[in-house]
C-alpha cells in the first residue's frame, strides 16, 4: 500500500519525506521489522517506541510514526508525527489491512467474568448453522476452524487488524472478540467498527493495572460510549453498572436479567452436574451448562443471537446443543465418585459463583474442597478476598500456587492465608506444589465430594520465576483419578 493511502484517513503534525512511497509492513516491535516496513513508536507503559526509531531504520524501516522527530534522519525514509501515536496506530492497522470490520460484523463481549464463554459460545452456534466466523479470545483465536495462538485477552492494534482482516478475506461473516479493559485504555480497539457490545458484569481486577475500582469500571463503560449508531448493546440487568454501562451508547440497548424485568429472562427450573433445565421467555430448554453465572452467560448469547436476526425458537435449540467451554465449569468424574470441576475462577467474585454453584447442586450431600491460588505479579489485594471467600464457601480448602511469575509462591500464598480467621485456617491446608495440592485433594475427598480446582482453567502452563512450565489441571486431574 503506497504510504500517502495509508496516512490519508489521520492527520499528522509533520511529514518530512516522500509519501509516494509502497509500505510493506506496519510493526511496534523493532525487531520485525523488514525492508519496506513502517515502524510505529508508541510510548507504552514498559517501554518507549521512540528508543528503538534507529534500530527499525537500521533493519529496513522506510517510514516512522512517531510523536518526537529523532535528531538523526535517515536519507530516503518517511517521518510522520501524530500528537499521540498510541491513538492513531489502530486507525493506520486498520486502513492498512483492509478495513476488515467494514466486511465483517465484529461483536464484543467486555465485564470482569464470563466474556470467554459468550464469545466462545456465540462462535461456536455461528459456525454450526454453517456461517463463516473468526474468534479472538483468551484461550485462543479462530478463524473458521483454524486456531492461531493467542498470548493476551485482546493482542496489540496491529496484530489485531490482521487477524481481522485475514478472517475477513477468508470470508467469515461475523466475528467475535473479547475486549478487555487493558485493551480500551490502551486504545488496542481504536479504529474498529463494532456491529455489537455485549456486557457481564463488573468485579474487583486488574487494579494493579488500573489503580481505582472506577478506572477500571470507566474504561469498560469507553467501549460501549464509542459504539456507533446502528449497533446493539446487551446489558447486565443484574449487575449494578449493568445501566451505567450504557447510559452514554449510540447503539440500540437490551437488558438481559435472572431477577428482574428485562428484555431476556431466564431462571432455572432444575439443575446437576450434567446440566441446568432453564425457562428462557417462557420456554423449556435443557442446557448443558451449569451455575447461575452460566445462566446469565447465555441469556447474553441468547439475546445476541435475537439482535443478529436469529429466531427465538432456532437460538434456544443452538444454545441446547452448546458444551461448555474449555476450563469453564468442566467436570471430571472418578471411579469412586468424586467429582472434579475446572474452572478459571480467578477473582473473588467468580469464585464465589462457581462455589454457590456446585454448593446448589451438592445440597449438603457431599464435602466441598476448594484448591486455589493466586498469580504472581498482578493485584495483591484480591488475594486474602479469596482465600475468604474459599473457606467461607467450602468444607475443606488448600492454598496453593497459581501462576507465581516473578514473585515467592510462599509470599502469594501468605497473602491469602492473611485474609483467615481461626476457624477457616482449622479447615485450610497450604501446599505449594500446586500438583501435590490437587492429588491431596483428590486422595483425602470421599464418594459423593465436589472438589473444584479454580484459577487456570484452559491454562496449560504455569509460569515460575518468569520461565513456563507445562502444567494442565485436567491432567493432574485424571492422573489423580486413576483415569
Amino acid at each position: 500500500m503506497k504510504l500517502s493511502e495509508l496516512i490519508k484517513n489521520s492527520t499528522p503534525l509533520d511529514i518530512i519525506g516522500n509519501t509516494d512511497i509502497e509500505i510493506t509492513g506496519i510493526e511496534l516491535d523493532s525487531r520485525r521489522v523488514r525492508q519496506g516496513t513502517m515502524f510505529v513508536a508508541m510510548r507504552g507503559t514498559q517501554t518507549d517506541g521512540h528508543q528503538y526509531i534507529a534500530k527499525a531504520q537500521e533493519q529496513g524501516a522506510v517510514a516512522i510514526v512517531c510523536e518526537s522527530l529523532p535528531e538523526e534522519k535517515k536519507n530516503g525514509v518517511t517521518y510522520i508525527r501524530y500528537e499521540n501515536t498510541t491513538d492513531v496506530t489502530g486507525q493506520l492497522a486498520t486502513q492498512y489491512y483492509g478495513n476488515p470490520t467494514q466486511r465483517m460484523k465484529l461483536i464484543g463481549v467486555t465485564g470482569t467474568n464470563g466474556k470467554t464463554t459468550i464469545a466462545t459460545t456465540l462462535y461456536n452456534i455461528v459456525r454450526r448453522m454453517g456461517i463463516k466466523a473468526g474468534l479472538c479470545s483468551t484461550v485462543c483465536n479462530y478463524i473458521d476452524g483454524t486456531a492461531y495462538p493467542t498470548e493476551c485477552t485482546t493482542p496489540d492494534p496491529i496484530t489485531l487488524n490482521q487477524l481481522l482482516g485475514k478472517m475477513a478475506d477468508e470470508g467469515c461473516q461475523y466475528a467475535f472478540m473479547e475486549v478487555s479493559s487493558h485493551s480500551v485504555s490502551q486504545r488496542r480497539i481504536g479504529g474498529l467498527t463494532f456491529a455489537g457490545g455485549i456486557f457481564t458484569n463488573l468485579t474487583r481486577d486488574h487494579l494493579d493495572y488500573h489503580g481505582t475500582f472506577e478506572n477500571y469500571r470507566d474504561a469498560k463503560k469507553g467501549f460501549f460510549d464509542m459504539l456507533p449508531h446502528g449497533s446493539f448493546a446487551i446489558t447486565n440487568a443484574d449487575d449494578r453498572n449493568g445501566m451505567f454501562m450504557v447510559q452514554n451508547t449510540k447503539a440500540t440497548t437490551r437488558t438481559y436479567s435472572t431477577r428482574s424485568a428485562a428484555d431476556y429472562r431466564a431462571k432455572i427450573l432444575e439443575e446437576s452436574f450434567e446440566g441446568m433445565n432453564l425457562d428462557f421467555d417462557g420456554i423449556e430448554t435443557f442446557v448443558q451448562f451449569v451455575g447461575r453465572f452460566n445462566v446469565q452467560n447465555l441469556l447474553a448469547v441468547y439475546g445476541a443471537l435475537r439482535m443478529m436476526g436469529i429466531p427465538q425458537q432456532e437460538a434456544l435449540i443452538e444454545i441446547s446443543a452448546m458444551k461448555p467451554v474449555n476450563g469453564r465449569f468442566e467436570t471430571i468424574r472418578s471411579a469412586k465418585g468424586v467429582t472434579a470441576v475446572i474452572d478459571y475462577a480467578h477473582t473473588p467474585d467468580a469464585l464465589e459463583n462457581v462455589l454457590q454453584t456446585i454448593n446448589e447442586v451438592l445440597n449438603g450431600r457431599g464435602k466441598c474442597w476448594t484448591v486455589c491460588g493466586a498469580g504472581g505479579n498482578r493485584d495483591k489485594g484480591k488475594r486474602p478476598l479469596m482465600a475468604k471467600a474459599a473457606a467461607r464457601m467450602s468444607d475443606r480448602v488448600i492454598i496453593t500456587s497459581d501462576n507465581p511469575r516473578n514473585e515467592e509462591p510462599q509470599d502469594i500464598i501468605n497473602d491469602m492465608l492473611a485474609g483467615l480467621d481461626s476457624e477457616d485456617l482449622q479447615k485450610t491446608l497450604s501446599i505449594v506444589d500446586r500438583r501435590e495440592a490437587i492429588r491431596t485433594a483428590c486422595m483425602m475427598s470421599e464418594s459423593g465430594d465436589v472438589i473444584l480446582v479454580a484459577g487456570k482453567g484452559h491454562e496449560d502452563y504455569q509460569i515460575i520465576k518468569g520461565v513456563k512450565h507445562h502444567f494442565d489441571d485436567h491432567e493432574i486431574v485424571r492422573e489423580a483419578f486413576g483415569i
